[in-house]
Order: structure tokens, then sequence, then C-alpha cells
């Protein structure tokens, strides 16, 4: 905002009453309504940007203050008339199948939303008067398999449906970025979680499995996988973060990883949620749980933000699992 002005409808007012020029940034996210978009608009907001929001459903924790559209990203001429009339100076785009596990089942729809509907950003942004900056999400899901930290040389070699897509719109960034000349930033995130996260996911499901359990008054028993698995978890709060200081920053070429680089096994990030009960609760393993191919081990080494961005964690995943347990408590 200007300073001793006011913003009314869009436009901004000097203490006297007299319309000034517009100077605020425009950041324009796709799948704003889903769980990291409702953070992610709160920190563009922060950072003194004009956020617009589309999705097919406008999330419930979603600030107010975002300009919302319904739209679908699978429709190219809404995709592009949409950018054309915001203008945005950056495009975010976090519409996607989020889920590793979602995507053994759905294989195509997986390919068309994550692929072609990048695609559909980025054709747009070409044809476009104003070319906005893009940032596009991948994932740590695009690496090979690796039991240590993994930096951004290590080898893209994704064994699922989810880690192929990103890697394919990886690809399709990088030729846009050489050929158009866009500047199409890419990172790759490893887990994150928080409150709105869907408990489809793994550890919104302990949370709230443990919590219902907490309110029953009474002993529970609560289904789970493999928890033999180690996983690298973000707050979500750091992940959008860094998300903001890479579409800011000068260099649109380097892939940056980010993560917590500090991988616990599910069996501990369990156990933390089950000790924040006060009743006695039962494991019981069920395999529908499990994937077709689970990583024994999932580490972020993000030494590379962190030397050229001096971004650094500020949260544990200790800290999202207790606000998300407190919070189906709550509910």
């Amino acid at each position: 905002m200007l300073q001793g002005g006011v913003k009314v409808a869009g436009m901004y007012f000097s203490c006297d009453g007299k319309e000034v020029r517009e100077t605020m940034k425009k950041v324009l996210i796709f799948g704003v309504g889903g769980f990291v978009g409702s953070y992610l608009s709160q920190e563009f907001l922060e950072h003194g940007y004009d956020v617009y929001g589309t999705d097919r459903i406008r999330g419930e924790r979603l600030p107010s203050e975002v300009h919302f559209f319904v739209s679908d990203l699978m429709d190219s001429e809404g995709v592009e008339n949409t950018i054309n009339s915001i203008e945005p100076d950056i495009i975010v785009n976090l519409a996607a199948v989020s889920s590793v596990g979602m995507s053994w089942s759905i294989p195509q729809t997986t390919i068309q939303i994550n692929v072609v509907g990048a695609l559909n950003i980025l054709e747009a942004a070409r044809k476009s008067k104003k070319k906005p900056r893009i940032m596009l999400i991948g994932s740590s899901e695009e690496y090979i398999v690796s039991d240590f930290p993994m930096s951004e040389d290590r080898p893209l070699n994704a064994g699922n449906p989810y880690g192929i897509s990103k890697v394919t719109q990886e690809q399709f960034a990088k030729m846009y970025r050489e050929q158009h000349g866009l500047k199409i930033y890419c990172v790759r995130p490893f887990n994150h979680t928080g409150i709105g996260q869907k408990d489809t996911f793994v550890l919104p499901s302990f949370c709230k499995q443990v919590a219902e359990i907490e309110r029953s008054g009474k002993p529970g028993v609560m289904k789970v996988g493999n928890l033999a698995v180690r996983r690298d978890f973000s707050h979500v709060r750091d992940i959008v973060r860094a998300y903001l200081m890479i579409a800011e920053s000068d260099d649109c070429t380097i892939v940056y990883n980010v993560g917590s680089g500090k991988a616990y096994s599910l069996q501990e990030m369990l156990d933390y949620v089950v000790g924040q009960s006060s009743q006695k609760i039962e494991l019981e393993v069920d395999p529908a749980r499990f994937r077709p191919t689970d990583q024994p081990v999932i580490c972020c080494d993000y030494s590379l933000i962190k030397s050229q961005l001096g971004w650094e964690p500020e949260y544990t995943v200790f800290d999202a699992l207790k606000e998300m347990f407190e919070e189906y408590v709550k509910s």
C-alpha cells in the first residue's frame, strides 16, 4: 500500500482524496482453493501483493482479501482469458493431482492436470502482452531413490505417475524458457503439512484419528500403513515463504529444493501425535494404506537455497502436528 493512503475497490487514494496510480504487484495463483493456496495467498498479502486466485471452489481458509475467480485449468481458453484480464506480475500454479497414492489410481488424469494444465498456463503466458514470471511446483518424487539427503544435482528418475508428471512439467518449463524467453521458476518441495491438509494424507490422518479417540474419552484403535519409512516433512508456512523468495529471485534457471533437512520415521511422528492424547491407542495395520512402491528414505539437502537466498526452516514437523491435532480436537 502507498504510504499515507488507503485502498478502496482496488484503487489507491492519497490522504487528500485524490486517486493515485496503482503500484502493488499482482500475483495470480491457480489452484488457490487447495491446502497450500490459503497459506501462499497470506504470504503474498503480507508482502504487499494484490492477490488473485482461481479454482473450481473457493477454499474455506482463503483470506477474504483474495480476488477469487472460478476456473478450470483444463480450459485453455479460460486460462488465457484469466491471465490477459488480470495481467499478473507473477503466476504460481498450485493446481495438481498432489498425492502419490492417488496418482497410481488415476495416472491419465495425473498427466492431464499436472502436465497439460501447466502447458495451458505456459501457452497463455507466451501469448500475453505482459510476460509474467511463472512458478511451477515440482516434487522430491522426481529424484532417483536415495538413502541420504538429496541435493539438486541428484539424477531425476521418478518411479510413480506423480513424480513422472513433475519431471515432464520441468522439461516443458525448460523448453519455454529457452525457446520463448519466459521467466519460469521450478521448485522441488519435499513433503509439507499443516492445518487444512486433507486427511487422505498420512499426517493429517494420524492427527484426525488420534483426536477422534481423544474426544471419545475412551481407548481406541487406529489404522496405519507402513510406519518404517522415513520422510522429510516441513511446516507449510516454511514452504510458502520459500516460494515467494524464489519467485522474487533473479535467476529463473536455478531449481531449488525446499525441505527441513531432517527425515523422521512415520512411527516417530505417530508416537508424537499419540503422546498428545490421554487415551490408550492400539495400532492396526491396513494393507490398503501401503503404496505400490515406497522409498525407504526421502530427505532434503536445502543447502543451495540457504546459500543463495538465505532461506532456512523456522518451524518443525512437530509444530505442525501439534497444531493439526489441536485443531481436530476442537472440531
